[in-house]
């Protein structure tokens, strides 16, 4: 029998799901499925059947992505995997066929993803677009470089409190951060602010603080410890969840609340751009002992669509010609700048694949960084510094959560 490639039905959701919990060693419960029954219409969810069951799926979140110079309709994709029964019978390619021509026919330019295996979706078209840190550190070396004047009051709220303080800060930075996407009230109710005891990984309760100056909340914090002694002396660890702040300033003193946590001899925290002030905040920002992996890939579903979408730097404008094997119709030469793009029959300046037009997309890699790697060609000389020049951008992409 054939393996038949669909969208699920509301009844067939779970199910749908039931292939990627596998891997995290987990069934799908009532608990674990509340994290996307809100947040995933059934028609976002392909599926692979083989007699009736699911044996693969592919979902995508309705996302609003922030890109630079604004926001784009885009995919965010998820729960992706192919049970180990079906492996290499070109499942995956099929799930990942069905699920770009969807985005591409609901008007979606752009598809994003946190990779498992980075190696899998490069064949899709997916370019790595971010990196991102996890810091660890003593208290005892977490002192700040230069002496200030502490503002605000930082409080713990509750649950209910937080819904409603917390999200406006989270949007502020959202919009001025390439890689986050708006956050629904289903979305922080079912996921950032949910803490069901399989989430916390040994730690306890999630605690939420919020910095207010001059009464209003200008920070917040959200994180866990994991209290725990040796010989009498503490060893426990503050994990940060996720922390921002609408200024500089609220944002410093969040984090200096995080390493200022009694009982707990250290801090860390995931998920962090590597541009975090922390570099230049902490005295000694070698002692964070920060590692660096890929956080996002991006995919551009529809090339024209998604780079008029973007803003650019001023510059004379360049000729790209991208190669898309997989998305036929992104195959071209695009010119880019001068207040326009546009689909053109001219001679390229550039020539990519669209995994390395992806990489450059939010602003975290450039065209020199990707020359010297060997992913475009330069067929105009000063090409690059050109294209380096119109798609610049003043920080990091980052995203705070794995989705």
């Amino acid at each position: 029998m054939a393996v038949e490639i669909r969208t699920c039905t509301p009844d067939e959701l779970r199910q749908g799901m039931s292939p990627i919990f596998h891997f995290f060693g987990r069934s799908v419960d009532d608990a674990g499925a509340e994290r996307f029954d809100r947040v995933i219409p059934p028609d976002r969810m392909h599926a692979a059947f083989d007699g009736g069951a699911a044996v693969g799926g592919a979902g995508a979140f309705p996302f609003e992505l922030t890109i630079p110079g604004g926001r784009v309709r885009a995919g965010g994709v998820t729960m992706v995997g192919v049970l180990p029964t079906h492996r290499r019978r070109g499942i995956l390619t099929q799930l990942m066929r069905a699920q770009l021509d969807s985005l591409h026919e609901r008007g979606e330019p752009v598809a994003y993803l946190w990779a498992s295996e980075g190696v899998i979706y490069p064949r899709f078209g997916y370019g790595m677009a971010a990196l991102g840190g996890m810091l660890s550190i003593s208290r005892t070396r977490s002192a700040f470089a230069l002496p200030f004047e502490r503002v605000g009051q930082v409080r713990l709220v509750g649950a209910d409190e937080a819904l409603e303080l917390v999200p406006p800060l989270y949007e502020h930075v959202a919009t001025e951060t390439p890689g986050m996407f708006a956050r629904t009230r289903a979305w922080w109710e079912s996921r950032v602010l949910a803490d069901p005891a399989w989430r916390r990984e040994g730690g306890g309760e999630l605690q939420r603080a919020v910095l207010e100056v001059d009464g209003r909340p200008e920070a917040y914090a959200l994180y866990r410890l994991k209290p725990d002694f040796e010989y009498g002396n503490s060893t426990g660890q503050t994990s940060v969840v996720e922390a921002m702040g609408v200024t500089a300033a609220a944002t410093r003193e969040t984090w200096r609340f995080l390493l200022d946590v009694d009982w707990m001899e250290s801090v860390r925290a995931m998920l962090l751009p590597i541009d975090h002030p922390l570099w230049f905040l902490l005295a000694e920002p070698r002692r964070m002992r920060f590692t660096v992996w890929d956080a996002l890939w991006v995919r551009l579903v529809d090339v024209g669509e998604a780079l008029r979408a973007r803003s650019y730097e001023k510059g004379e404008p360049v000729v790209v010609e991208v190669a898309d094997s997989f998305c036929l119709w992104n195959e071209g030469r695009w010119r880019v700048g001068g207040g326009d793009v546009a689909r053109v029959d001219e001679e390229p300046d550039l020539r990519l694949d669209v995994t390395a037009l992806g990489s450059v997309y939010l602003g975290g890699f450039t065209f020199a960084q990707l020359a010297r790697g060997l992913r475009v060609e330069e067929l105009r000389l000063g090409a690059i510094a050109r294209a380096d020049a119109l798609f610049r951008t003043d920080r990091a992409p980052w995203c705070p959560e794995i989705f």
